[in-house]
């Protein structure tokens, strides 16, 4: 499988000031887990007093931490003036009558600026796998020797950098809107803890406070990653 230097590079960028406290929640969460089949064993069942407030937000946290790490994967297959092959990875072919990732059924890489090669693992999916690419949002036209595909990157002009502007402002959009469902589970789990008389309001409403700074920080992260994606996009 190919690597992803450029999305991984960007994402552990953004992950390294909260790895500790994830690793953290990881390790609780499965004490918790351990605590649950024990309790289970002896018939009994979790109560909410047991659950532990840091354990929510340590959980929210990682899977804010996911998400940004998908968000940076997503803008890394947005394509540029030069040439990068992970433009490639959300292209999916018809693969003996599945949709496949191209990904699974070839390695691509780029030879020069200009240029991205496809190299199949099986020399029938030539076809199919030119057909999705035609098919999809690249805006490039493969061509083949009969062994590889080959793209040429062309420049991307005025229009097509405000059609992959746009792009790149909704997949910003939508891993806010993921950020922000985390923050409402997070949430629902702090109001039945509230519910069940485990913690006072003041309490509560000092957990809620800092989740909400949470998200508003991973917000921040997300407009900062599309600021950056938007501008790299711009220079020619």
């Amino acid at each position: 499988t190919r690597a992803r230097p450029h999305a991984r590079a960007m994402s552990a960028s953004l992950a390294s000031p909260a790895v500790a406290r994830v690793a953290l929640g990881a390790a609780k969460r499965a004490a918790r887990r351990t605590r649950a089949v024990i309790a289970r064993a002896k018939g009994k069942a979790d109560e909410p007093e047991d659950v532990d407030p840091e354990e929510i937000e340590l959980d929210a946290m990682e899977r804010m931490e996911k998400t940004m790490d998908a968000i940076a994967n997503d803008f890394s297959t947005v394509r540029t003036g030069r040439a990068n092959a992970a433009v490639l990875d959300r292209i999916e072919v018809d693969y003996y009558g599945a949709p496949t990732p191209l990904k699974t059924i070839a390695n691509a890489s780029t030879p020069d600026a200009q240029t991205i090669t496809i190299q199949p693992f099986d020399k029938s999916a030539i076809k199919d796998i030119e057909r999705a690419i035609n098919e999809s949002d690249l805006g490039m036209n493969p061509s083949n020797d009969g062994n590889i595909i080959r793209l040429n990157v062309p420049p991307l002009t005025a229009e097509r950098r405000k059609e992959l502007a746009k792009l790149v402002s909704k997949l910003g959009e939508d891993g806010k809107v993921a950020l922000r469902n985390v923050r409402r589970d997070a949430m629902k789990a702090y109001e039945k803890l509230e519910k069940a008389g485990s913690f006072g309001e003041d309490e509560i409403a000092k957990l809620k406070k800092s989740m909400e700074d949470l998200t508003a920080s991973y917000v921040k992260k997300v407009d900062e990653l599309t600021k950056a994606k938007e501008t790299e996009l711009q220079k020619v």
